[in-house]
Protein backbone atom coordinates (compact mmCIF):
# COMPACT_ATOMS: atom_id res chain seq x y z
CA UNK A 1 0.00 0.00 0.00
CA UNK A 2 1.39 3.38 -0.96
CA UNK A 3 1.27 6.09 1.67
CA UNK A 4 -1.75 8.09 0.57
CA UNK A 5 -3.87 4.98 0.15
CA UNK A 6 -3.77 4.46 3.90
CA UNK A 7 -6.33 7.27 4.09
CA UNK A 8 -8.93 5.04 2.42
CA UNK A 9 -11.16 5.88 -0.51
CA UNK A 10 -14.38 7.77 -1.17
CA UNK A 11 -16.60 7.40 -4.22
CA UNK A 12 -17.63 10.84 -5.47
CA UNK A 13 -21.33 10.66 -6.42
CA UNK A 14 -21.09 6.95 -5.74
CA UNK A 15 -19.24 6.15 -8.97
CA UNK A 16 -15.92 8.04 -8.98
CA UNK A 17 -13.53 6.52 -6.42
CA UNK A 18 -10.63 8.64 -5.17
CA UNK A 19 -8.04 8.22 -2.44
CA UNK A 20 -9.29 10.48 0.36
CA UNK A 21 -6.04 12.36 0.96
CA UNK A 22 -5.60 14.41 -2.20
CA UNK A 23 -3.47 17.30 -3.40
CA UNK A 24 -4.47 20.94 -3.88
CA UNK A 25 -2.59 22.54 -6.77
CA UNK A 26 -3.09 26.22 -5.88
CA UNK A 27 0.41 26.76 -4.48
CA UNK A 28 2.15 25.61 -7.66
CA UNK A 29 1.88 29.15 -9.04
CA UNK A 30 3.81 32.31 -8.26
CA UNK A 31 3.35 34.59 -5.22
CA UNK A 32 -0.22 35.72 -4.68
CA UNK A 33 -1.38 32.68 -6.74
CA UNK A 34 -0.27 34.77 -9.72
CA UNK A 35 2.05 33.93 -12.59
CA UNK A 36 4.64 31.24 -13.06
CA UNK A 37 6.15 29.24 -10.19
CA UNK A 38 9.52 30.20 -8.78
CA UNK A 39 10.76 26.69 -9.64
CA UNK A 40 8.83 25.12 -12.51
CA UNK A 41 10.90 21.92 -12.40
CA UNK A 42 10.06 21.41 -8.74
CA UNK A 43 6.36 22.00 -9.48
CA UNK A 44 6.46 19.21 -12.07
CA UNK A 45 8.29 16.95 -9.60
CA UNK A 46 5.63 17.63 -6.94
CA UNK A 47 2.80 16.57 -9.24
CA UNK A 48 4.56 13.42 -10.40
CA UNK A 49 5.58 12.51 -6.86
CA UNK A 50 1.99 12.97 -5.67
CA UNK A 51 0.83 10.25 -8.06
CA UNK A 52 3.79 8.03 -7.06
CA UNK A 53 2.65 8.39 -3.43
CA UNK A 54 -0.79 7.04 -4.31
CA UNK A 55 -2.65 10.35 -4.52
CA UNK A 56 -5.41 10.06 -7.12
CA UNK A 57 -7.36 13.29 -6.49
CA UNK A 58 -5.86 16.60 -7.65
CA UNK A 59 -7.81 19.83 -7.17
CA UNK A 60 -7.11 22.96 -9.21
CA UNK A 61 -8.91 25.94 -10.78
CA UNK A 62 -8.69 28.04 -13.92
CA UNK A 63 -7.96 31.06 -11.69
CA UNK A 64 -4.79 29.58 -10.16
CA UNK A 65 -2.15 31.56 -12.02
CA UNK A 66 -4.53 32.12 -13.83
CA UNK A 67 -4.24 29.05 -16.09
CA UNK A 68 -0.77 28.18 -14.76
CA UNK A 69 -1.80 25.36 -12.41
CA UNK A 70 -3.89 23.56 -15.03
CA UNK A 71 -1.10 23.83 -17.59
CA UNK A 72 1.48 22.41 -15.18
CA UNK A 73 -0.81 19.50 -14.34
CA UNK A 74 -1.08 18.57 -17.99
CA UNK A 75 2.66 18.96 -18.54
CA UNK A 76 3.46 16.74 -15.56
CA UNK A 77 0.78 14.07 -15.77
CA UNK A 78 -0.79 13.82 -19.23
CA UNK A 79 -1.71 11.21 -20.35
CA UNK A 80 -3.23 10.65 -16.92
CA UNK A 81 -2.75 7.32 -15.16
CA UNK A 82 -5.82 5.19 -14.60
CA UNK A 83 -7.72 6.36 -11.55
CA UNK A 84 -6.25 9.87 -11.44
CA UNK A 85 -9.02 12.45 -11.10
CA UNK A 86 -8.36 16.13 -11.84
CA UNK A 87 -11.02 18.47 -10.43
CA UNK A 88 -11.12 22.10 -11.50
CA UNK A 89 -13.25 25.20 -10.92
CA UNK A 90 -14.56 28.32 -12.64
CA UNK A 91 -16.27 31.45 -11.38
CA UNK A 92 -13.43 33.70 -10.18
CA UNK A 93 -11.53 36.12 -12.39
CA UNK A 94 -8.09 37.53 -11.66
CA UNK A 95 -6.79 41.07 -11.94
CA UNK A 96 -3.48 40.65 -10.12
CA UNK A 97 -1.74 38.90 -7.21
CA UNK A 98 -4.17 37.99 -4.41
CA UNK A 99 -7.05 39.70 -6.29
CA UNK A 100 -10.14 37.58 -6.97
CA UNK A 101 -13.45 38.74 -8.48
CA UNK A 102 -16.56 36.61 -8.81
CA UNK A 103 -18.10 36.09 -12.24
CA UNK A 104 -20.92 33.59 -12.57
CA UNK A 105 -22.18 34.71 -15.97
CA UNK A 106 -23.24 31.47 -17.69
CA UNK A 107 -21.46 32.28 -20.97
CA UNK A 108 -18.25 32.90 -19.02
CA UNK A 109 -18.58 29.62 -17.11
CA UNK A 110 -19.08 27.74 -20.37
CA UNK A 111 -16.02 29.43 -21.89
CA UNK A 112 -13.89 28.55 -18.89
CA UNK A 113 -14.99 24.92 -18.99
CA UNK A 114 -14.01 24.71 -22.66
CA UNK A 115 -10.64 26.30 -21.92
CA UNK A 116 -9.99 24.01 -18.94
CA UNK A 117 -10.74 20.98 -21.12
CA UNK A 118 -8.16 22.22 -23.61
CA UNK A 119 -5.50 23.13 -21.03
CA UNK A 120 -5.87 19.86 -19.12
CA UNK A 121 -6.00 17.75 -22.28
CA UNK A 122 -9.31 16.16 -21.33
CA UNK A 123 -12.46 15.29 -23.23
CA UNK A 124 -14.45 15.37 -19.99
CA UNK A 125 -13.70 16.94 -16.61
CA UNK A 126 -14.52 14.48 -13.84
CA UNK A 127 -15.44 17.17 -11.29
CA UNK A 128 -16.19 20.77 -12.30
CA UNK A 129 -16.89 23.16 -9.43
CA UNK A 130 -18.53 26.57 -9.24
CA UNK A 131 -15.78 28.50 -7.46
CA UNK A 132 -18.27 30.92 -5.90
CA UNK A 133 -21.96 31.61 -6.33
CA UNK A 134 -22.20 35.06 -7.91
CA UNK A 135 -25.07 37.07 -6.42
CA UNK A 136 -25.31 39.09 -9.64
CA UNK A 137 -26.76 36.12 -11.54
CA UNK A 138 -29.59 33.73 -10.60
CA UNK A 139 -28.40 30.49 -9.03
CA UNK A 140 -30.60 28.68 -11.55
CA UNK A 141 -28.55 30.15 -14.40
CA UNK A 142 -25.17 29.29 -12.88
CA UNK A 143 -25.91 25.73 -11.74
CA UNK A 144 -28.18 25.26 -14.75
CA UNK A 145 -25.23 25.94 -17.04
CA UNK A 146 -23.20 23.30 -15.22
CA UNK A 147 -26.08 20.87 -15.72
CA UNK A 148 -26.04 21.66 -19.45
CA UNK A 149 -22.31 20.92 -19.58
CA UNK A 150 -22.93 17.66 -17.74
CA UNK A 151 -25.67 16.67 -20.17
CA UNK A 152 -23.34 17.48 -23.07
CA UNK A 153 -20.72 15.12 -21.62
CA UNK A 154 -18.16 17.85 -20.96
CA UNK A 155 -18.21 17.37 -17.20
CA UNK A 156 -19.00 14.27 -15.18
CA UNK A 157 -19.92 15.66 -11.77
CA UNK A 158 -20.76 19.10 -10.35
CA UNK A 159 -19.31 20.65 -7.19
CA UNK A 160 -19.84 23.86 -5.22
CA UNK A 161 -17.45 25.96 -3.14
CA UNK A 162 -17.99 28.23 -0.11
CA UNK A 163 -21.70 27.53 0.27
CA UNK A 164 -24.24 27.20 3.07
CA UNK A 165 -26.57 24.26 3.64
CA UNK A 166 -29.41 26.36 2.21
CA UNK A 167 -27.43 27.09 -0.94
CA UNK A 168 -26.56 23.42 -1.41
CA UNK A 169 -30.21 22.46 -1.06
CA UNK A 170 -31.26 25.14 -3.56
CA UNK A 171 -28.60 23.98 -6.03
CA UNK A 172 -29.65 20.34 -5.66
CA UNK A 173 -33.12 21.28 -6.90
CA UNK A 174 -31.42 22.28 -10.16
CA UNK A 175 -28.72 19.63 -10.59
CA UNK A 176 -27.06 16.76 -8.69
CA UNK A 177 -24.27 18.10 -6.45
CA UNK A 178 -21.40 15.68 -5.85
CA UNK A 179 -18.99 17.71 -3.70
CA UNK A 180 -18.65 20.83 -1.58
CA UNK A 181 -15.42 22.72 -0.91
CA UNK A 182 -15.51 25.05 2.11
CA UNK A 183 -12.96 26.59 4.44
CA UNK A 184 -12.51 24.07 7.25
CA UNK A 185 -9.68 22.92 9.49
CA UNK A 186 -9.00 21.99 13.10
CA UNK A 187 -9.01 25.65 14.14
CA UNK A 188 -11.76 26.96 11.83
CA UNK A 189 -15.00 24.99 11.91
CA UNK A 190 -17.74 27.43 10.96
CA UNK A 191 -18.77 24.99 8.23
CA UNK A 192 -19.56 22.23 10.73
CA UNK A 193 -23.23 22.24 9.72
CA UNK A 194 -22.27 21.94 6.04
CA UNK A 195 -19.95 19.02 6.78
CA UNK A 196 -22.68 17.27 8.76
CA UNK A 197 -25.14 17.82 5.90
CA UNK A 198 -22.65 16.42 3.39
CA UNK A 199 -22.06 13.39 5.59
CA UNK A 200 -25.80 12.69 5.83
CA UNK A 201 -26.25 13.10 2.09
CA UNK A 202 -23.10 11.28 0.92
CA UNK A 203 -21.61 14.43 -0.60
CA UNK A 204 -17.82 14.70 -0.67
CA UNK A 205 -16.45 17.53 1.49
CA UNK A 206 -13.14 19.18 0.57
CA UNK A 207 -11.74 21.34 3.37
CA UNK A 208 -9.71 24.07 1.74
CA UNK A 209 -6.91 25.60 3.82
CA UNK A 210 -6.78 22.31 5.77
CA UNK A 211 -3.57 23.22 7.62
CA UNK A 212 -4.43 26.77 8.72
CA UNK A 213 -3.98 25.79 12.34
CA UNK A 214 -2.21 29.00 13.40
CA UNK A 215 -1.51 29.04 17.12
CA UNK A 216 -2.36 25.35 17.38
CA UNK A 217 0.54 24.26 15.17
CA UNK A 218 3.38 26.21 16.81
CA UNK A 219 6.29 24.14 18.08
CA UNK A 220 5.27 24.93 21.64
CA UNK A 221 1.54 24.97 20.89
CA UNK A 222 -1.23 22.62 22.02
CA UNK A 223 -0.63 20.15 19.18
CA UNK A 224 3.07 19.81 19.92
CA UNK A 225 2.90 17.21 22.71
CA UNK A 226 0.53 14.94 20.84
CA UNK A 227 2.64 15.30 17.70
CA UNK A 228 5.80 14.30 19.55
CA UNK A 229 4.09 11.21 20.91
CA UNK A 230 3.32 10.14 17.34
CA UNK A 231 6.72 11.14 16.00
CA UNK A 232 4.77 13.50 13.75
CA UNK A 233 4.47 17.20 13.02
CA UNK A 234 1.52 19.31 14.21
CA UNK A 235 0.41 19.69 10.60
CA UNK A 236 0.41 15.92 10.09
CA UNK A 237 -1.72 15.56 13.20
CA UNK A 238 -4.14 18.19 11.90
CA UNK A 239 -4.53 16.20 8.66
CA UNK A 240 -4.99 12.96 10.57
CA UNK A 241 -7.73 14.66 12.59
CA UNK A 242 -9.52 15.74 9.40
CA UNK A 243 -9.38 12.22 7.97
CA UNK A 244 -10.78 10.83 11.20
CA UNK A 245 -13.45 13.54 11.44
CA UNK A 246 -15.71 12.21 8.65
CA UNK A 247 -15.74 9.48 5.99
CA UNK A 248 -16.75 12.09 3.36
CA UNK A 249 -13.75 14.33 4.20
CA UNK A 250 -11.33 14.80 1.28
CA UNK A 251 -8.40 16.93 2.51
CA UNK A 252 -6.35 18.55 -0.28
CA UNK A 253 -3.23 20.05 1.34
CA UNK A 254 -1.10 21.96 -1.13
CA UNK A 255 2.61 22.65 -1.41
CA UNK A 256 5.22 23.57 -3.99
CA UNK A 257 7.95 21.33 -2.53
CA UNK A 258 8.37 17.57 -2.78
CA UNK A 259 9.68 17.25 0.78
CA UNK A 260 6.59 19.00 2.17
CA UNK A 261 4.32 16.86 -0.04
CA UNK A 262 5.88 13.69 1.35
CA UNK A 263 5.48 15.00 4.89
CA UNK A 264 1.82 15.84 4.36
CA UNK A 265 1.06 12.52 2.70
CA UNK A 266 2.57 10.57 5.60
CA UNK A 267 -0.35 11.85 7.71
CA UNK A 268 -2.52 9.22 6.01
CA UNK A 269 -0.83 6.54 8.09
CA UNK A 270 -1.37 8.22 11.47
CA UNK A 271 -4.08 6.51 13.47
CA UNK A 272 -5.50 8.59 16.31
CA UNK A 273 -6.98 6.92 19.37
CA UNK A 274 -10.44 8.00 20.48
CA UNK A 275 -8.89 9.94 23.36
CA UNK A 276 -6.43 11.71 21.05
CA UNK A 277 -9.16 12.58 18.58
CA UNK A 278 -11.38 13.99 21.32
CA UNK A 279 -8.50 15.99 22.79
CA UNK A 280 -7.64 17.50 19.39
CA UNK A 281 -11.31 18.27 18.75
CA UNK A 282 -11.46 20.18 22.03
CA UNK A 283 -8.45 22.30 21.03
CA UNK A 284 -10.27 23.73 18.04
Amino acid sequence: MTTAQASGTFAIAGDLPVVRLGYGAMQLTGPGIWGEPRDADEAIRVLRRAVELGITFIDTADSYGPEVSERLIREALHPYADGVVVATKAGLTRQGPDVWTQLGQPAYLRQQCEMSLRRLGLERIDLFQLHRIDANYPLEDQVGLLLELQQEGKIRHIGLSEVSVEEIEAARKIAPIATVQNLYNLAERRSEDVLEYCEREGIGFMPWFPLATGELSKEDGPLADAAREHGATPSQLALAWLLRRSPVMLPIPGTSRVAHLEQNTAAAEIELTDAEYDALSALG
